[in-house]
């Protein structure tokens, strides 16, 4: 049984339309939740406020930290987020890794890429608070997206006063 060139040819469009209207209903698919999702960072505080006034980060002293974390997607909107950020501190020409800050939260997620964070912070040198972070996406890849933030901590305990800093973060998540 041979088929005719017409034939063949019907068949082969069949085919290649089968196979592009599936890809677009693949492409427009909604994501699969929940969804886990990682990502590493770079933190640089900016400036920090105490009942002393206000301290610059390249005063005195250099801090950066590099925040890593898991976060766990449960909805186009909402989502859960744990955060592991060593933090270095530079003085005097030394430079030593200062505290270790966990930091749990909740993610509210926007349109266009923006998420609010609320954090806990629990850091290894006795100080805890909260930290509200503001995110936004700014490429979006098939495998990664780069992100920029702005975190404002606000800590208390280790005999410290009161403080609130800022923060810009960038990093990517995969």
């Amino acid at each position: 049984m041979s088929l005719s060139p017409a034939a063949i040819t019907k068949v082969i469009v069949v085919l290649f339309f089968v196979t592009f209207v599936n890809n677009i209903g693949f492409a427009q698919q909604s994501q699969v939740y929940p969804r886990v999702m990682g990502y590493f960072s770079v933190t640089n505080a900016v400036e920090t406020w105490t009942k002393d006034g206000f301290t610059g980060n390249f005063k005195n002293a250099y801090t950066v930290s590099f925040p890593f974390g898991i976060n766990l997607l449960k909805s186009d909107h909402f989502g859960v987020s744990f955060e592991v950020a060593p933090v270095i501190r530079t003085e005097k020409n030394i430079a030593k890794v200062n505290s270790i800050s966990f930091n749990p939260g909740a993610m509210f997620r926007f349109k266009n890429g923006f998420t609010f964070i609320g954090r806990t912070g629990f850091e290894t040198n006795g100080r805890f608070g909260f930290s509200p972070v503001f995110n936004q996406r700014l490429i979006q890849g098939k495998d990664a997206n780069l992100f920029i933030a702005a975190s404002f901590p606000i800590r208390f305990g280790n005999n410290f006063p009161a403080s609130i800093g800022s923060g810009i973060q960038l990093g990517v998540s995969f």
